[in-house]
């Protein structure tokens, strides 16, 4: 590898072309009068000689908290912690081999590679049930859509009191973020869809946040869990003491990392194929073979405590060592053990001096120690008996189709290498005797249908298991009550359900970690571009204020789920429509469809707007709501309701009357609340500033409750303000007695006109009676048709249930029935043996 020519701080002597052009530039150096860390004397032969102190230099490079400290450090120091970190990383490595055992094992499971099999027979079958391949299938394309839907994985929710800044701050934040993951970020979505195939496999895969100087942003990184080595006994990423990410780097890549200086420039040598086990099975499932020609570097960037020498962790108190490990970041070679950089592992204004994380844990299923398990863990040995009973029902099905036996010595068969074509007779020749008795074929039996049945029991317990059975909801009746259906479906789902709760809760940790990678390396305002605009968005905003969580559910998983949810409520609106919003259960429905342009094809219900009465008496008549607005001319929308009220149509109509009294009812407190408002204008504004000055004293009250109960001052507010609400109010509850009373003498008078011709007042009676029947009768009818839907309901579910017991009686029946033929078949096998 070429060496790269850089100043190395331990040289003693650098050579000038000439000492005149020094001294005319150093000249000052001849006579030094403060000396620093570094004294440079010029020597007769035309050097100079550099003297200084390697503990006063260290000191001065190492106050950089993102210096590499392996620069300074001497070579011993640094040997001897790569092997103590290598013999740390094989430590870490063994104690979970037991894991990586399983792992490799079971991905054979998979039935990636055909097995050319030569036991028992020659062609015996090698096909692999797909069982495990089919539930790990189900599991990645059914959480690929829901996690990672084509608008974004983030939404955000404001914490604390919501106002119009916090609002647009989380719109923001939102919006950056998902234009980050799925537009800047390409690598994000192929890597996801690449962990969630690995996750049910392994049962543990990770995620690396940080900041790639290389590309100048933030990214997410897959890591494999064969490539991050954590004590097994650990109980998370938080608390254990060791993480070592294992690296492949080409020869190409290391070098770029020399140049710019983030790695030490030290020759490596030729790196050597270290390969495990694990990525070793891949690599054969996959028919990938390495060539001898890559030069690929195997590095192991270990985040540890440690301390060292040179950068203890002091004393403030004392200036002593206090003997505490501080956390770094150490990258070396596993082949070579060198080490290539040390970096703190810190933020230097923490005084705590905590450990920075850049993992994330996505498990699939608890496991018994650090690492989690997955459905190789789980249903491995399932897979494997149905692969058995695959297999033997094949080879079964082979030996009955092509028979083998005995023949009688001194029988010739004409071309008997050959086997037999349909139709075709070959010619043999016998010494004598019956054909028949020179032959003995093996009695091969046909598949066996017990074996056949244990096969299917077998594949239908892992399908329960890994929530891959169909979901039963097609095969029964399909006017089934929807609780029965959401009853299935949370019955054969639990398992992954819970499994989607921890993916929630591991991405929202992965958000938290690019939040606060944005925070850091992003300019205070960052403007980038979106389809059909302009966007920007500010490092402040990425603070406490904004809680950023995935826009995945945590308790539904699956499009089938929210829509059986969506129409369970859609049915319980519709039995009480009067108790419920019908436009919002409908919406929901059309979303949880995954309908587009909801607002077209369900426009959303207009807002009564402020309108002239002419228009509030169409509204009215057209059983529309309608309101008063302040603002309004409300003793003319009075007068207008008034005269209205006094036709023949609303008069016999109390439906409409109501409507209209109604609106009267809404002016007249307006008119007085516009009305105290004049009145009150001094105390209003009185009012404002006692709010103003509570506030910040109630923001120390939540803090301190019991301090803030005996203060006087709050009190003393409280109680003025108290007071003022109470004058207003009693002042308002006059007006509007006041007014009633201007409007009952009013109305006496619009509605009295019709009361001096008999007739046409027993008219307007009965048309009121026959209006208040109809009301009642409707009013039954709905009350009644409520009542035969909850009827409805019931009796579906029990006839669900019911079917649902008969089918499972009938599986039982058909179960016992195949092992009594088994029974049977075996007592007549042996039988014919003996």
């Amino acid at each position: 590898m070429a060496e790269i020519d850089k100043v190395s701080p331990t040289r003693s002597k650098l050579q000038l072309p000439d000492i005149e052009e020094l001294a005319q530039d150093v000249d000052i150096l001849e006579e030094p009068t403060n000396k620093g860390p570094v004294e440079i004397n010029p020597t007769e032969d035309g050097g100079v000689e550099i003297d200084f102190d390697p503990a006063a230099v260290i000191a001065q490079s190492g106050n950089d908290p993102r210096a590499n400290l392996a620069e300074l450090l001497e070579e011993d120091i640094l040997s001897s912690l790569g092997s103590t970190l290598q013999n740390e990383y094989q430590d870490n490595k063994s104690s979970r081999e037991d894991w990586e055992q399983a792992y490799t094992k079971g991905l054979d499971l998979l039935g990636f590679k055909y097995e050319n099999r030569t036991e028992p027979f020659a062609g015996a079958s090698g096909a692999t049930h797909p069982v495990l391949a089919e539930a790990v299938t189900q599991f990645q394309a059914l959480a690929y859509k829901e996690l990672l839907p084509a608008g974004g994985p983030v939404r955000t929710k404001v914490v604390g009191k919501i106002d119009d800044v916090k609002q647009a701050q989380a719109d923001r934040v939102k919006e950056f973020m998902n234009y980050q993951i799925m537009c800047e970020m390409e690598e994000y979505e192929p890597e996801f869809d690449q962990m969630l195939f690995n996750l049910p496999l392994a049962g543990s895969t990770f995620k690396k946040v940080y900041y790639d100087e290389t590309i100048g942003r933030c990214v997410s990184k897959f890591v494999p869990a064969e490539d991050l080595v954590v004590p097994y006994n650990s109980t998370s990423l938080e608390d254990t003491d060791s993480i070592i990410h294992v690296l492949k780097m080409s020869e190409n890549d290391l070098i770029k990392n020399q140049v710019n200086g983030f790695y030490r420039d030290i020759d490596l040598g030729t790196p050597a194929n270290l390969e495990d086990k694990i990525q070793e099975k891949k690599n054969d499932l996959e028919g990938v073979s390495t060539s001898v020609t890559d030069e690929v570097y195997t590095l192991l960037e270990c985040h540890v405590n440690l301390d060292l020498e040179g950068f203890e962790d002091i004393n403030l108190e004392t200036g002593e060592p206090t003997g505490i490990k501080l956390p770094y970041i150490v990258t070396l070679e596993e082949s070579s053990m060198d080490v290539l950089s040390i970096r703190r592992n810190y933020n230097p204004q923490d005084p705590l001096r905590k450990r920075q994380n850049y993992f994330v844990h996505f498990k699939f299923l608890p496991g018994l120690g650090f690492y989690g398990f997955g459905l190789i863990h789980m249903i491995g040995g399932l897979s494997r008996t149905a692969t058995a009973a695959l297999r033997q029902l094949l080879d079964a099905g082979t030996l009955s189709n092509l028979p083998a036996g005995f023949k009688m010595r001194g029988i010739r068969v004409r071309d008997e290498a050959q086997p037999l074509q349909p139709g075709e007779f070959r010619d043999v020749d016998a010494p004598g005797g019956n054909l028949n008795d020179a032959f003995k074929i093996l009695p091969f039996k046909e598949p066996s249908q017990t074996l056949l049945a244990l096969m299917g029991q077998v594949v239908q317990a892992g399908q329960r298991f890994a929530s891959i059975a169909d979901m039963q909801v097609g095969d029964g009746n399909q006017s089934a009550a929807v609780g029965t259906t959401v009853a299935l479906l949370e019955r054969g789902s639990r398992v992954m359900s819970a499994i989607h709760k921890r993916l929630y809760a591991s991405m929202k940790r992965e958000f938290m970690l690019l939040a606060n990678c944005f925070a850091t390396y992003l300019p205070p305002i960052y403007p980038y571009d979106v389809v059909g605009g302009e966007r920007q968005i500010k490092q402040t905003d990425f603070d406490q204020r904004v809680d950023i969580i995935p826009i995945a559910d945590p308790n539904i998983f699956s499009q089938t789920q929210r829509i059986s949810v969506a129409q369970t409520q859609l049915q319980m609106a519709m039995s009480n429509p009067q108790m419920h919003n019908l436009y919002t259960a409908y919406h929901d429905m059309y979303e949880a469809l995954g309908v587009k342009d909801i607002d077209t094809l369900l426009p959303p219900p207009q807002q009564p707007q402020a309108v002239d009465p002419g228009q509030e008496h169409i509204a009215a008549l057209s059983s529309k709501p309608f309101q008063a607005f302040p603002g309004q001319d409300h003793t003319a929308h009075m007068k207008a309701h008034l005269n209205f009220m006094g036709t023949m149509m609303v008069r016999t109509n109390p439906q409409i009357l109501a409507a209209v009294q109604k609106n009267i009812m809404e002016h007249i407190s307006l008119m007085a609340q516009e009305q105290v408002q004049l009145e009150f204008k001094d105390e209003i504004a009185q009012l404002q500033q006692l709010s103003q000055q509570m506030a910040p004293i109630l923001q120390q009250q939540q803090l301190n409750p019991a301090a803030m109960q005996q203060n006087p001052q709050v009190m003393q507010m409280q109680q003025q303000q108290q007071m003022l609400n109470e004058q207003m109010e009693s002042r308002k509850a006059v007006l509007v007695a006041e007014t009633m009373a201007e409007y009952l003498t009013e109305e006496k008078k619009v509605l009295n006109t019709l009361g001096n011709d008999p007739l046409l007042q027993l008219k307007a009676d009965e048309l009121q009676l026959k209006a208040r029947e109809e009301a009642r009768k409707k009013e039954e009818a709905e009350d009644k048709l409520a009542m035969e839907n909850l009827k409805l309901m019931q009796a579906r579910e029990l006839t669900e249930d019911k079917l649902q017991q008969d089918d499972e009686h009938a599986k039982l029946r058909a179960s016992v029935s195949l092992a009594k033929d088994g029974i049977k078949e075996m007592k007549a096998t042996v039988k014919g043996v003996n």
